[in-house]
């Protein structure tokens, strides 16, 4: 679950996008917060003796045998993974960004708070491999936004 879950549920509550679709907007932005290097905070609980997140989405890339996926270098699966996440949301013809659903930009921009509030508290939060930062969660509503 984690953080992509805790925003789409925020989503899902003051606009009225479908869990799926506000999760679809969420989720690259989400891989790229979570494939840090060297993130300024992690989980409370981790089952593992370093931070993987990065070395785990890489490895779904690989597994995929996705176009750009490399055995050595984890940046570029990562993106590999980003970038068939993306090409699937074209061929399915959903919504890439909370904008293209039809939300007001200014009227979004105004719930970023709340939004980000919510979304920190929310139950699915602790269970994402980077712990964020409210103003990281603002961010990450913001780039969600506008794709």
């Amino acid at each position: 679950l984690g953080i992509c879950h805790s925003m789409a549920h925020q989503l899902g509550h003051m606009y009225h996008i479908p869990h799926g679709l506000a999760n679809s907007m969420l989720i690259t932005h989400v891989i790229r917060y979570n494939a840090a290097d060297c993130p300024a905070k992690r989980t409370a609980f981790p089952q593992y003796d370093h931070y993987q997140a990065k070395e785990q989405y890489a490895t779904i890339a690989r597994f995929c045998k996705l176009e750009g996926a490399d055995m050595k270098e984890e940046n570029k699966s990562v993106d590999a993974l980003i970038t068939r996440i993306v090409k699937m949301q074209e061929e399915l013809g959903v919504p890439k960004c909370i904008k293209e659903f039809g939300i007001d930009e200014k009227m979004f921009m105004g719930s970023l708070d709340t939004l980000a509030k919510m979304a920190y508290d929310d139950q699915c939060t602790g269970a994402n491999p980077r712990h964020p930062l409210i103003t990281e969660l603002k961010q990450l509503f913001v780039d969600a936004y506008h794709g």
